[in-house]
């Protein structure tokens, strides 16, 4: 399969669509394949937002596809529609490929819709932070699929989630990919097998886009590389029992034999990324830089959130995000510390930095600051428009705001490269499905 020509077919995007204009695409391909497209609900969203799926082809496996696992995460919207397309347009490719194909375009329609501030301004770094919103790990699509490791349980299944389980539940998948992008960072792969043929070949895929590969720290400390750029997925054991979430994707696609692939691909590329060269600067050094920015942030936040803590009166999601992800922020700050420490040795710390390994831990550092303050921000806004402007809300809404605005200029100075282009990165995305979906030997479905 030449992979290239089908990503050299990505049009061009200036924007990310809302939910609705996202569910208005689905409909039109719907509405134009009627023999071949169909939408349905498979539940709702905690707001009673229907959650559709739409599904294309009869072949005799089936596949997943999860867009906008996170709700900051819209690249994935594109790449769904974007293949719906080729396989309606296409009907060789659907018989080589096998598969009856069902796309849930948008597993947390709740959180795309408090993200919409930015998607129509992709490359506006201020943007992004002041429109900012996930929720904390135990409160994500991804990360809340039921989980039993040893004494730890997590059995509070998000609606959203145990939608997405009927649907694997009913078609038994042989591939899942759940879409996921990043931010300032490299192109990156997890897989659930250990294919080092199919891990190489993800890990060209970007360099066709021009994008380069994370050769950064790994976004989960200690993964495990199978290749470069091509991690093994982490268990939901060690993942969600660490930070009080459940299982993911990718354990309950394992009770199908399924091939799991997540993609993540930065809105915001930069060479330095992936540059191996040394610096003069040791690895110990950058990360205490890192940890020690960590820290304050975490305290700075901590301290504003003592000071309206007793005048808070809206359970908005940006109060319920904030509080939780920084105790979860503090938790992963103090995973972090821990590997470090387990690398302790001439062999790892007490070595340079690579330029990757410098750019990225600084890129972490303003990639909480500004999440973190953004949703802040968006929690104190809440109270403001609630009629609950005390002076505490009022005096900490302006120390923060003046904080913001030098944190963003920090970030931009740092890392000044432009936004990348939306089509290189669902090429990236299109590119990693197919090269898995034509390697990942389908297994038919059981007929009912």
């Amino acid at each position: 399969m030449n992979v290239a020509e089908y990503m050299s077919r990505v049009p061009g995007y200036a924007a990310f669509p809302s939910v609705d204009a996202l569910y208005a695409e689905l409909d039109a391909a719907a509405a134009a394949h009627p023999d071949l497209v169909k939408v349905r609900h498979i539940g709702a969203s905690r707001l009673a937002e229907p959650l559709r799926v739409l599904t294309v082809g009869d072949g005799p496996a089936d596949a997943v596809v999860i867009g906008g696992p996170h709700p900051n995460e819209p690249v994935g919207f594109h790449t769904v529609t974007t293949l719906i397309t080729l396989l309606c347009q296409d009907a060789a490719l659907r018989t080589r490929l096998g598969y009856r194909w069902h796309f849930l375009a948008c597993a947390d329609p709740d959180g795309a819709r408090l993200n919409e501030g930015w998607y129509g301004r992709p490359g506006d770094r201020r943007a992004y932070a002041e429109h900012f919103y996930r929720p904390d790990l135990a409160d994500q699509v991804e990360w809340t699929f039921p989980l039993t490791a040893g004494d730890y349980r997590f059995d509070r299944t998000l609606p959203e989630t145990a939608a997405l389980m009927r649907l694997m539940d009913e078609v038994e998948p042989s591939f899942v990919c759940s879409l996921h992008n990043g931010e300032h960072q490299g192109a990156f792969f997890y897989l659930n097998r250990d294919d080092a043929t199919l891990a190489h070949r993800l890990a060209e895929l970007p360099g066709l886009e021009g994008l380069p590969l994370h050769y950064g720290e790994p976004e989960l400390p200690g993964s495990q590389p199978i290749v470069p750029a091509v991690y093994a997925t982490p268990s939901g054991a060690r993942v969600g029992a660490a930070f009080g979430a459940g299982a993911s994707s990718a354990d309950y696609a394992a009770r199908f034999g399924a091939l799991h692939l997540v993609t993540e691909v930065p809105m915001w590329a930069d060479e330095r990324v992936s540059d191996k060269t040394e610096t003069g600067t040791g690895y110990q050094e950058i990360v205490a830089a890192a940890m020690a920015a960590r820290r304050e942030l975490i305290d700075t936040l901590e301290t504003a959130l003592s000071a309206v803590a007793d005048d808070l009166t809206v359970r908005s999601p940006f109060r319920r995000s904030t509080e939780a992800t920084l105790r979860t922020f503090r938790t992963l700050t103090e995973h972090a510390d821990e590997h470090s420490e387990s690398l302790s040795g001439p062999d790892r710390l007490d070595r340079p930095a690579t330029v990757a390994e410098r750019f990225d831990h600084r890129q972490s550092v303003h990639l909480f600051r500004l999440r973190l303050l953004g949703t802040f921000l968006r929690m104190l806004d809440a109270e403001i428009a609630a009629g609950n402007p005390t002076p505490a809300i009022h005096t900490q809404r302006r120390l923060l705001a003046e904080r913001l605005d030098r944190w963003v200029q920090e970030a931009e100075a740092d890392s000044p490269s432009p936004a990348t282009e939306i089509r290189k990165l669902v090429a990236v995305q299109l590119g990693a499905i197919l090269l898995a979906a034509a390697g990942g030997a389908p297994h038919k479905r059981r007929e009912s």
